[in-house]
């Protein structure tokens, strides 16, 4: 019996290699019938599932000036860094469980890289779908909650101190009965090495106002009170180095969204940029006094200490490095600390540029009506991403008819639909100062962007909070006429019917917050957060050009440059 065996790869020479009885024989094989072989090779490639996938992602390096840094900053980053790592870990826990023993058993290379993208078996951009056989569907409550506790046990137990607690997991104890324990405790070997690098990185700090804040960072670590680190964070103004370390976001707590998940960003400011940001600090009462609603929905006052600051990221770590990656941060989440001082936005410049030059302007060419491509541009997708930060911080943060915090009274509903204020009365804010004479440019310009950035969040699928906002958008917009669809299956904006329909979602959305109406949400959401067949097409379109849907980040010391050399 004789059969034939291609193999090609690389540069190497491809052979024919001839299988005789026992015998195997090696001939050069023609150059035409050679790149046939590789472009069969190549074709089998694309059509394979786990390489799909990780091309869904395209790399980009995460890099700054660290000329520009003294010398006890150079001595710093790399003990940033290592906090971020150990916060990585952490996050492993609480999305997943046992990192070390789930990647060991993964013997191809490809579906351990794309594990650790998704810190599991469930892949992120695709609604956490499992793409390792033998795994079900990811936990609503991820490791935050016993897999077998229901809604009803958490609800009726009278056992767990803590239940709307950001900073504890839930377990049950040796009489089966639910308590919690508090992060400092359940993750006590990797806080208390957190808590040891950060003072010493706090050692180093020439700024007073970052010594502080990493100092009390270090104790909020091992205590679970981040209230004085967040007040001190927002007080510190002069620093060039930044990181934000600890449980942040409610995200990955689908079964409640209120537990935290930890992650870190190590970040290098800009302070050109963030100079010429400075002024719009200042606006924000009166941003607050503008917005379209009844004057209930609106009666908070913004905190006046709040900035607007721009950085380069040079490393993200944990929940943030999951799925669609942030471009900009609003925080702290405290409501206390937003009264007292409000919130710091930080605008990630060169993660933004990355995704504006990577993802957006290909998606601009294929789903934008031909005669309104010229309206997309860097700065208005970079202004759309400031504002959007700017307007996390409006609006209200605790209901209006005692249902306590807005966050708490939606529950694992809050997160998409402050992401779609966020967008929506972001843009809103941009016309108002663009009417003073705060901001330059044409309106059309932020509008067509904003449209098309809004295709760029859907592809992250059902389980990203922000995809949901931006198909809750959309859907809203179109249905109001101000956003139509082409013959052709591009998208164009009708600037006649758009203020009055951007007006009406803002309603919408605060007073659903104002209300806390948690079951009105769940009723707009099951109606509105659908594909329709025929955006599902468009978005197909995206795939077959390969535009990927997200950034996956070369990053650490060697990428800066700064990685201690091997001899």
């Amino acid at each position: 019996m004789k059969r034939i065996l291609f193999l090609a790869g690389g540069l190497c020479m491809a052979f024919i290699f001839i299988q005789c009885k026992d015998k195997i024989v090696g001939k050069p094989i023609p150059k035409q019938i050679a790149a046939q072989v590789i472009d069969s090779i190549v074709k089998v490639i694309e059509k394979d599932p786990i390489q799909a996938m990780i091309d869904k992602y395209v790399k980009v390096s995460l890099t700054t000036d660290t000329t520009k840094l003294t010398a006890n900053e150079k001595k710093m980053l790399p003990l940033l860094i290592s906090v971020a790592r150990i916060m990585d870990d952490i996050f492993w826990k609480e999305n997943f469980g046992d990192k070390h023993t789930f990647l060991d058993s993964l013997h191809d290379l490809r579906y351990r890289e794309f594990a650790r993208l998704n810190y599991g078996p469930w892949d992120k951009l695709n609604d956490n779908k499992p793409f390792i056989p033998g795994y079900g569907d990811k936990p609503l409550g991820a490791e935050f909650y016993p897999h077998d506790m229901t809604k009803d046990d958490f609800e009726k137990s009278k056992t767990i101190k803590d239940k709307t607690g950001h900073y504890s997991i839930i377990r049950k104890d040796e009489k089966g009965n639910l308590v919690s324990i508090p992060y400092h405790i359940a993750y006590k070997q990797e806080v208390e090495l957190a808590s040891r690098v950060l003072k010493e990185a706090s050692g180093l700090a020439d700024d007073p106002g970052l010594k502080k804040y990493l100092s009390l960072r270090a104790v909020a670590l091992l205590t679970d009170n981040y209230l004085p680190s967040d007040l001190a964070w927002m007080d510190m103004k002069n620093n060039t180095l930044d990181i934000v370390a600890g449980p942040i976001e409610t995200y990955s707590d689908g079964l409640y969204g209120y537990r935290a998940a930890h992650e870190a960003y190590v970040l290098v400011k800009d302070q050109d940029w963030s100079k010429r940001l400075a002024k719009y600090a200042g606006l924000l009462p009166g941003l607050q006094s503008g917005i379209p609603v009844e004057e209930k929905y609106k009666k908070e006052k913004p905190g006046s200490s709040a900035d607007l600051n721009a950085y380069d990221v040079v490393y993200y770590a944990g929940e943030g490095n999951t799925g669609g990656k942030t471009i900009a941060i609003n925080l702290p989440n405290d409501e206390v600390v937003q009264a007292k001082k409000g919130t710091r936005r930080l605008q990630l410049k060169n993660t933004i540029a990355a995704k504006f030059e990577n993802i957006l302007k290909p998606i601009a060419t294929k789903l934008i009506s031909a005669d309104q491509r010229g309206n997309i541009n860097g700065d208005a997708f970079f202004a759309n991403t400031m504002f959007h930060e700017v307007a996390h911080g409006l609006g209200i943060s605790q209901t209006i008819n005692g249902k306590g915090t807005v966050r708490n009274a939606l529950k694992e509903l809050y997160g998409g639909l402050e992401e779609g204020k966020a967008d929506i009365l972001g843009l809103y804010m941009i016309k108002q100062l663009k009417d003073k004479g705060e901001v330059t440019g044409e309106m059309k310009d932020y509008i067509v962007t904003f449209v098309a950035s809004i295709f760029r969040s859907i592809r992250f699928g059902a389980a990203d909070a922000h995809a949901k906002a931006n198909l809750l958008r959309f859907n809203f917009l179109k249905d109001a006429g101000a956003i139509i669809r082409n013959a052709d299956g591009t998208y164009a904006v009708n600037f006649e019917k758009w203020d009055a329909a951007a007006e009406g979602l803002i309603k919408k959305i605060m007073q659903i917050q104002g209300d806390g109406d948690y079951d009105g949400l769940k009723k707009w959401l099951d109606e509105k957060c659908k594909i329709s067949d025929e955006l599902k097409a468009d978005l197909a379109r995206l795939d077959a050009e390969k535009i990927p849907v997200d950034i996956i980040f070369d990053q650490g010391l060697h990428t800066l440059g700064m990685a201690p050399s091997i001899k």
